[in-house]
């Protein structure tokens, strides 16, 4: 893998990556609009992904770019009643993406981490772009093929790698970036095919064996989670309504399903931070009874989950739960990624608010959680042994040292 003497990722790395980025995970079809999510600080693989996409015939890339910046200014100085206010465009924009059948990248990772750390964590909270409650929608409705990529920058170089030069620090995390992506192999995409049918196995597995619940034990960690009777487990592919297959995430190393929003109850700690909104959540535990969040305590900046979790009636309980197993390559780096897309496929993890309405049949579909958020956050590491429960209460290991047992 190669980089630049200054630090800075080599050209023909960049377009490796965003050639795999469109033509593999979004797997953008000819004549598609071409929507990419990023961030200032972000703009030579954005521009990368936008080549790679024109390349692949996209017939128009609309590049739309968030300030955190800007967002600071409001949470600072904007009355306390408009801070959750969205204009009504926003949303409509990503419908008509679904509408359109356009194709839909993200770049995730943060270009400045801490920018907010000296805010009141409870404005903050309220405050949740660029994150938009229409995106679960057009998930659920499977009219879009889309993907999440992480994107390496110099702010969030240095909170990874603290220790090192910011030019060495931004030269490893994009290593490390490029490894966790299977870039490093002579053919990417057929790593990552070998990769996924590990998982959609376990899923299929996990499926087969109709446990009514999961739970989790481990420090400080004893929550159990349960399931609806068509609970499905998915991995790895997604696919539209017109047939277009697609990787939800660029790294995916995850076996998910939806929850029973009802049926959730103990204590869980997260096993690596939380970064959401901008800011950093550090120490968190969560407490569950019926169902719904009863406490949310952290180290730093517990108000901003808190003011999540109060977003609406389904914001406190859980839309996800996800399994990840010990083979991928993110948990083998032992890095703290303070990325969600990157940190929550290197664990297994919990999800509030939205669920994913493609994971249940029948009616089931109308009593998995609704919401206007998603927020994963991890809970999962060697430690944590995951153990399916059937109604009858006996109990068959399903994780166990990181290892699938089904």
């Amino acid at each position: 893998m190669s980089a630049a003497s200054d630090g800075v990722v080599a050209q023909s790395d960049l377009e490796r990556f965003a050639d795999l980025t469109v033509g593999f995970a979004a797997n953008v079809q000819r004549g598609q609009i071409v929507s990419i999510g990023s961030e200032l600080g972000k703009e030579p693989l954005t521009r990368a992904i936008a080549a790679s996409a024109y390349r692949a015939g996209a017939r128009f890339v609309d590049v739309s770019y968030f300030d955190l910046h800007v967002k600071r200014a409001r949470i600072e100085h904007a009355d306390e009643d408009t801070l959750d206010f969205v204009p009504s465009w926003y949303g409509e924009r990503v419908l008509e993406l679904g509408r359109q059948r356009c194709s839909r990248i993200a770049l995730t990772g943060p270009s400045f981490p801490g920018l907010l750390d000296d805010l009141d964590p409870a404005r903050a909270g309220r405050d949740q772009l660029p994150a938009l409650k229409e995106v679960g929608q057009v998930v659920n409705e499977r009219t879009s093929n889309w993907t999440a990529i992480p994107c390496p920058t110099a702010g969030w170089a240095q909170l990874v790698h603290p220790d090192l030069e910011p030019e060495e620090a931004l030269a490893k995390l994009w290593q490390e970036v490029l490894h966790v992506c299977r870039l490093d192999e002579d053919d990417p995409i057929a790593a990552w095919e070998a990769r996924g049918e590990t998982l959609v196995t376990a899923a299929s597995k996990l499926s087969q064996r109709r446990f009514d619940a999961l739970r989790f034990t481990g420090p400080g960690t004893d929550l159990t989670v349960g399931l609806l009777p068509t609970s499905n487990f998915l991995a790895a592919r997604f696919e539209t309504v017109d047939g277009v297959v697609h990787r939800p995430n660029l790294p995916s190393e995850e076996v998910f399903s939806a929850p029973d929003p009802a049926r959730v109850d103990g204590v869980v700690r997260a096993t690596k931070p939380l970064v959401v909104g901008g800011s950093i959540i550090k120490g968190l535990e969560v407490e569950f009874a019926e169902g719904r969040i009863t406490r949310i305590d952290a180290d730093e900046n517990a108000e901003v989950l808190r003011g999540y979790a109060a977003r609406d009636e389904g914001a406190s309980r859980l839309g996800e739960v996800a399994l990840v197993d010990g083979e991928g390559r993110i948990g083998a780096l032992d890095t703290v990624f303070f990325d969600t897309l990157l940190d929550e496929n290197a664990a297994s993890h919990i999800a509030i608010g939205q669920a994913y309405a493609m994971c249940v049949e029948g009616e089931d579909v109308d009593r998995i959680n609704q919401s206007q958020i998603h927020v994963d956050f991890m809970i999962g590491s060697p430690e944590v042994r995951v153990d399916g429960l059937q109604a009858d209460g006996s109990s068959a290991p399903v994780l166990v040292d990181g290892a699938w047992q089904v």
